[in-house]
């Protein structure tokens, strides 16, 4: 099916979500064929580009996002045409990483999708290397930990949920699916700011509607026990991983909506945390560097340390996704009270399932008050790409 498929706005609300159902049909049908889509949206109600296209490449990864953004554009009269595109490029072809280089790529370009085809092909393959199941079945939600404990505690909560199609994967993940990739999704990302970074830039391409970083920290003030909570109210960057795309003067906060839901389900479990700045570093060993760890504690006035919480956050307002941190307090080398096995092993039992139960709580609170996705206005740049996700005003049809 070669020809130009044309989204009538002027139908029915049944209608529209019929005619985009079958135009997402025909994107997925010529994405099989071999070619990219060409997505085309006239808006009239723009007075200085009022015509965008973008190609878009293996449609059916997030083929609920597609449908969501489509309908929300059809609703306000766009006119959306859809037509086959050049072929898809061979991901073995020398002139890839030249076409996926982002660094001159201006992420508040107004255009129709974040990123290119090329780029998505990619990080949807690498994500399914690194995780061992298909894109299609991420859900909408995603937890991020470093603990494989987290991983068991999930399966005992979601029975059910689909597993990594092998054991050898570098970051095994579940999903707990939901009609229209409304559950939650887990990945163990592994421990390290690198390791952040990558599984969120691929992840990214999915356009998931949260992504939450539930992991163990080491505690900073006197009144701080081990087994209490960490909320972050904002990021100290002594990672570096992102100062040259993101310079670190740029403020990055995490989602109020996600840290109201979160303090609420502690609430509700009366479990103790702080709400602080969160210092991400990338060496491990700290510790063994203390004056100078010291000293940028005290200036960031951060009440924990951890190895992946603020690249996650940066990578996260980088790519417009709604995220937020809950950690545990493992340890308190200030103190005294260093990891050591024995103990680590204790606090491990006996926090891994209130840690999940929490996340998972605060996440089931957000998709009742947000069914059709969590509003990031907040970390949308004043020009945005055209399918930018939820306005909180949005109703689906599916």
């Amino acid at each position: 099916m070669h020809e130009t498929f044309r989204i009538d706005p002027d139908v029915s609300e049944q209608g529209l979500c019929e005619q985009i159902a079958a135009a997402c049909e025909q994107m997925e049908e010529t994405y099989a064929d071999g070619f990219y889509s060409k997505l085309t949206v006239y808006r009239h109600w723009s007075k200085h580009n009022p015509e965008l296209s973008g190609k878009i490449a293996r449609p059916r990864a997030y083929r609920w996002y597609l449908r969501r953004e489509l309908l929300k554009l059809a609703r306000r009269g766009a006119e959306i045409t859809i037509a086959r595109s050049r072929p898809r490029v061979d991901l073995n072809s020398p002139q890839l990483l030249e076409m996926i280089d982002e660094t001159d790529f201006d992420l508040t370009r107004k255009k129709v999708f974040l990123f290119g085809p090329e780029r998505s092909e990619l990080s949807i393959k690498r994500l399914e290397h690194y995780t061992g199941t298909d894109a299609e079945d991420f859900q909408r939600y995603v937890l991020l930990t470093n603990y494989n404990m987290h991983i068991a505690a999930f399966i005992r909560q979601f029975p059910d949920c689909e597993r990594s199609k092998r054991d050898d994967v570098q970051m095994p993940t579940l999903h707990h699916r939901e009609p229209d990739n409304r559950g939650i999704s887990i990945v163990n990302i592994g421990v390290g700011p690198s390791n952040a970074k990558n599984l969120t830039d691929h992840l990214a391409v999915l356009r998931p509607d949260a992504m939450l970083m539930v992991g163990h920290c080491a505690g900073v003030r006197n009144h701080q026990e081990i087994g209490d909570f960490v909320l972050a109210s904002g990021y100290m960057r002594g990672d570096h991983l992102l100062d040259e795309a993101l310079p670190p003067s740029v403020p990055i906060t995490p989602s109020f909506l996600l840290n109201r839901a979160l303090a609420s389900a502690l609430g509700e479990a009366e479990l103790p945390y702080r709400i602080g700045a969160v210092y991400t570093t990338a060496d491990r060993n700290w510790e063994l560097s203390l004056r100078k760890a010291v000293e940028h504690l005290r200036v960031s006035r951060s009440i924990a340390v951890d190895m992946e919480s603020a690249t996650v956050a940066a990578n996260g307002f980088r790519y417009r996704i709604p995220n937020a941190t809950l950690l545990c307090v493992s340890d308190k080398p200030l103190h005294g009270q260093p990891k050591l096995p024995g103990a680590a092993r204790a606090f491990y039992d006996e926090t891994k399932k209130q840690h999940l139960a929490v996340a998972t709580h605060a996440i089931t609170r957000i998709k009742q008050d947000y069914p059709d996705g969590l509003p990031n206005s907040d970390i949308r740049a004043p020009e945005e790409s055209l399918l930018e996700g939820p306005d909180g005003n949005s109703k689906e049809c599916w």
